[in-house]
């Protein structure tokens, strides 16, 4: 479409046709309207992936070649957080743009309702309402259902009602039942003469039990985990019927990548999301014969090496479709990295000298880096102005208002509160991040400059966390305050040495909470 605007003094709608001659426009200067831009949306979440799991942000203990070839055609960022050290809070995050203790967002059982008011505007229905095609491909976790869900019949409010024209799921989490896949509203592959119930108080069904079989299990488990057994694997709550729709771990790879495939081959010609929420490396860790012992570091160095050719296979379906220039992938993890979650598959024993986190401190569900600060790389052939890396401060709850800047979305009053539209940042290795970042634990901290600020935790540290020695999880009765430009290890707590900061960015962290 080509109008003379050179001239141009009076209001027109670019969208229809103009009466140039009618505003004192000469017909013979012309300049070149262009429509907005919608490139494709993919978005790769990881699951549990810590700084140091790829082998672009250091890992030598084996390599991830098709992450790091996103790495080498796109940006890379060493300042990238998720919104919270644990995965319900920073996917509800994410897909909202608030932070997840607005809503008392936490790590959800497999039977809870739908945590997002499915009401409201989300990332899926403001895109959606751009023109896109949405899907959801993977690890749901955020509930589903208003209370109830009966799995024999239609599963909603789910992803379908939060701007989702398609999704298919795994309903809560790998260690959780049910262990059945739900496509859309339905239970794949349910018998509906053997209907599917599920209780997280006590024992049900005829499946075995892994406190009173565990010569069954291909892994031991601890007490949580040591629930109904499938597929050799016990888990979290008590399952019964459903073993027609039961699904296989092994098969994860190949199940969820085709879908993937599909809603791209289905789609190529129109613009479209892709949210793909792995599974790996969260447990169980149970990884297909094609990774199972490649990596030398037991079942969470396979699931890595799995999940980089879940990405490599993905991407290079962009590429067969033609549409890889013209998508702009986000690929980053839900938060840090856990070693033994649950499970007993030697994630400690077999790393060797390989550091998850990166060389930061604490990891999935601590206050301090480790727990949020993740790998993160852009690609968008199409749309970059530098490549390399980038130490901009980012947080995965500003996708939603900086996507809603490159698709042309207007968003409405008090929509995506938390997000910020850091757009040149996703598009230029070079251009700023945040100024200040919250971040999101059993706690909330402040980043602010070379700052990073830990507001004490006067509450009751969960049993479950308590026991998880192995990680630091940062909470603490007094203020803790890190200097990071000369204590990335945040060793030293300088809170009593700088009171002036401490209240400063007490006042504003309070602030956040009163918006």
């Amino acid at each position: 479409m080509k109008f003379n605007l050179s001239w141009l003094k009076c209001a027109v709608p670019v969208a229809t046709a103009l009466s140039l001659s009618a505003c004192g426009v000469p017909e013979e200067t012309v300049v070149e309207l262009t429509e907005p831009n919608q490139p494709n949306i993919v978005i790769f979440y990881v699951d549990d992936l810590g700084y140091g799991d790829v082998s672009s942000y250091g890992m030598t203990a084996t390599t991830t070649p098709n992450i790091d070839a996103l790495a080498k055609d796109g940006i890379r960022y060493t300042d990238a957080h998720s919104s919270a050290a644990t995965c319900t809070p920073s996917r509800y995050s994410m897909l909202t743009g608030q932070w997840a203790f607005r809503n008392n967002a936490a790590i959800l059982p497999g039977d809870a309702p739908l945590i997002i008011d499915h009401t409201k505007p989300t990332l899926p229905k403001m895109l959606q309402q751009a023109g896109y095609k949405t899907a959801v491909v993977g690890k749901w976790h955020l509930g589903l259902g208003d209370g109830f869900v009966d799995w024999n019949k239609a599963v909603k409010p789910g992803p379908i009602e939060l701007g989702f024209d398609y999704s298919f799921l795994l309903p809560a989490t790998g260690d959780r039942v049910p262990t059945v896949y739900l496509e859309n509203h339905h239970v794949v592959n349910l018998d509906p003469n053997d209907p599917i119930t599920v209780d997280y108080t006590k024992p049900i069904g005829d499946r075995p039990i892994g406190t009173e079989s565990p010569e069954l299990l291909k892994q031991g488990a601890d007490l949580q985990h040591s629930a109904t057994i499938v597929n050799g694997i016990s888990r979290i709550g008590y399952m019964a019927g459903g073993k027609a729709a039961e699904w296989k771990d092994e098969d994860f790879p190949f199940v969820f990548t085709d879908k993937a495939k599909t809603f791209i081959q289905d789609n190529k010609d129109q613009p479209f999301m892709l949210f793909f929420p792995f599974h790996d490396i969260h447990v169980p860790r149970v990884p297909n014969e094609m990774f199972a012992g490649k990596s030398g570091m037991g079942p969470r160095g396979d699931a890595i090496l799995q999940m980089d050719w879940m990405t490599g296979q993905i991407v290079a379906e962009l590429k067969k479709q033609g549409v890889y220039d013209n998508t702009i992938i986000l690929f980053s993890s839900d938060n840090g990295p856990v070693m033994d979650d649950g499970y007993a598959d030697q994630a400690e024993e077999l790393k060797g000298s390989h550091d998850p986190a990166g060389g930061f401190r604490g990891g999935k569900y601590s206050a301090y880096e480790a727990g949020t600060r993740v790998p993160m790389i852009v690609t968008y052939p199409n749309g970059m102005t530098n490549k390399g890396d980038s130490d901009a401060l980012i947080s995965h709850i500003d996708f939603y208002r900086s996507l809603a800047e490159l698709v042309g979305a207007e968003l409405a009053q008090g929509e995506a509160k938390d997000s910020e539209n850091l757009l040149p940042a996703l598009l230029d290795s070079q251009a700023d991040g945040r100024d200040q970042m919250l971040e999101e634990s059993f706690t909330l901290s402040l980043r602010s400059g070379k700052w990073k600020y830990v507001e004490p935790f006067n509450g009751t540290t969960p049993d479950w966390l308590a026991n998880k020695t192995a990680i630091e999880n940062g909470l603490m009765t007094t203020a803790q305050l890190f200097d990071l430009e000369n204590d990335q290890k945040e060793r030293v707590n300088v809170a009593n040495e700088h009171p002036d900061v401490v209240a400063r960015l007490q006042a504003a962290l309070d602030e956040i909470k009163a918006k």
